[in-house]
């Protein structure tokens, strides 16, 4: 069974999330109300996902993804918010976030990302996806001030990292492209070191940046 935690200042909001959560087999391993809360008890419970609201007072999202990536903390993080935009989403992807949705999703969305995230994947809520590209396209690269050029990638290189834009899984690209899931481990491991990216958001934020990714 997938385990989340659910970090979010609404007492109310936490535990309708729980309980829909529940409903759908998603077992809840921990709640915080806020960042510092979050950040023992993310370690505590080790889950695999975690349900993060950005809006909270004192220590918001963003500062608890940031201690999260401080501490070695790799657990995959859903933001889960009432809050659409673009500058948000970029900052939270940027800090670490491997999901953005909204609240207003149905249970089967939230359901399916939490085990998309849980799979090693990807997913941006459809409604701002268009806007982010453009944001990223117009933007400053997302790797950092004064990163170096991107290396050339193969072509299949880029067959994987398009895969990983589209929130695919290792082991879903490597039924798609008939490899083997240690092979597509690498492919991806190659793609950070070229790109000069920390981790699979940050890679596809660069490559669409610098038009590698279209």
């Amino acid at each position: 069974m997938t385990r989340v935690v659910v970090v979010d200042d609404q007492t109310l909001v936490r535990q309708g999330i729980r309980s829909l959560l529940e409903v759908a087999g998603v077992e809840v391993a921990g709640e915080a109300d806020g960042g510092r809360a979050a950040i023992e008890v993310i370690a505590a419970a080790r889950p695999d996902v975690v349900l993060l609201d950005l809006r909270m007072p004192r220590y918001d999202g963003i500062w608890t993804l940031e201690r999260l990536r401080e501490r070695g903390i790799e657990t995959p993080v859903l933001v889960l918010t009432t809050f659409n935009d673009d500058t948000l989403v970029l900052q939270a992807l940027r800090a670490g976030a491997r999901g953005y949705l909204l609240k207003d999703v149905t249970l089967e969305q939230l359901t399916r990302a939490v085990r998309t995230l849980a799979d090693g994947g990807t997913l941006v809520a459809p409604s701002i996806t268009d806007r982010l590209l453009r944001a990223i396209r117009s933007g400053p690269p997302p790797a950092g001030g004064g990163a170096a050029p991107a290396q050339e990638l193969t072509g299949r290189e880029l067959e994987v990292l398009r895969l990983v834009a589209e929130g695919y899984a290792n082991r879903e690209i490597a039924r798609a492209l008939f490899l083997a899931e240690g092979t597509v481990k690498n492919h991806v491991s190659t793609i950070l070191l070229k790109l000069d990216a920390r981790d699979r958001t940050n890679a596809v934020l660069r490559a669409l940046h610098e038009g590698i990714l279209r």
